[in-house]
């Protein structure tokens, strides 16, 4: 029987600890990505948030308007403990795909290795659903393979590209030069516009 990653999934996986892609902290490229945005009000969305250290960054600079969600309860919970003024209603128990909104920027963080390579097409076309105008898309993907089954489920950049060129302007779509060391040469940062009509 295939395996559905859906909530109850995801939920057993953050209960049992297994959630081997969880560093801890944000990642560097985000970091410094964050640290050279001037507009604090901007609406960020961070999708398949898990235990959220890029929204909590981004909160504690004053981007009050930083949107987290998740189809896992757990992960959401320990999140508002951590950050107890995060805004409960900014807190999203909920499917990516069924989300509703315009948001600036998405972060993306070990969301899209995590869900079933089939959706990869919809995800890129949610993205851009759910950006304003000029909006962006911006974070990590893994550009290797895996000797496990998924998630993660790896992949190459000439694939991305594919699900991604029909809704955005790549302005960066290169190997990360600050990956923490596990991951150096195996990642993408990318920085994604949306269209402008």
């Amino acid at each position: 029987m295939k395996q559905e990653f859906n909530a109850d999934y995801w939920q057993n996986r953050y209960q049992l600890g297994q959630t081997g892609w969880d560093v801890g902290a944000i990642t560097p490229p985000l970091r410094e990505y964050f640290d050279q945005m001037p507009n604090t009000g901007q609406h960020i969305l961070v999708p398949g948030c898990g235990n959220a250290y890029e929204a909590e960054y981004l909160f504690r600079k004053g981007f009050v308007h930083t949107y987290v969600a998740d189809v896992a309860e757990a992960p959401l919970q320990r999140f508002s403990e951590r950050v107890p003024d995060f805004p409960k209603d900014q807190l999203l128990l909920q499917d990516f795909f069924k989300l509703e909104g315009k948001f600036d920027l998405i972060v993306e963080q070990t969301f899209f290795c995590a869900i079933d390579p089939k959706l990869r097409a919809d995800y890129a076309r949610k993205c851009a659903d759910l950006l304003v105008p000029g909006g962006k898309l911006v974070g990590l993907l893994f550009d290797t393979t895996f000797e496990h089954a998924g998630p993660p489920f790896g992949g190459s950049r000439e694939e991305y590209r594919t699900y991604f060129e029909p809704y955005f302007e790549f302005l960066h779509f290169e190997t990360a030069y600050n990956s923490i060391p596990p991951r150096q040469g195996r990642e993408l940062f990318v920085e994604l516009r949306g269209s402008r009509d």
